[in-house]
């Protein structure tokens, strides 16, 4: 199975709903997979965040977030940029830690790396 990382980096409904979609269905077929949070991607750490919001397709990222949380995919969040947001740790998802650039690099060296 291939291995494959997920970055997100914008508080966009859209590109969150396809970043979690993609990551669902990798991980539901067996592949390893990883993501990170990155610029203000990082908002979706949070426990809160509305994923309700509907795209233009009908789907919105509480369709596919809940199964990665449920999953315990490994979501790294980055520190520098969570912690200029006063985001707190503690009101992550279980899966979601603060992480650094060093690890998003190691991980993107040997894995397929899809950007939203």
């Amino acid at each position: 199975m291939a291995n494959f990382l997920f970055v997100l980096r914008h508080n966009d409904n859209e590109k969150a709903t396809r970043c979690f979609q993609f990551a669902k269905i990798a991980h539901s077929k067996g592949h390893k997979v990883n993501m990170f949070l990155i610029d203000s991607g990082v908002d979706w750490a949070m426990k809160g965040q509305d994923g309700s919001i509907k795209t233009d397709t009908g789907d919105c990222p509480n369709d596919y977030l809940p199964y990665l949380i449920e999953q315990e995919v490994e979501t790294g969040v980055c520190t520098p940029c969570a912690k200029n947001r006063n985001l707190d740790e503690a009101n992550f998802h279980p899966n979601m830690l603060l992480d650094g650039g060093p690890h998003l690099i190691d991980m993107a060296a040997e894995a397929k790396v899809f950007n939203f």
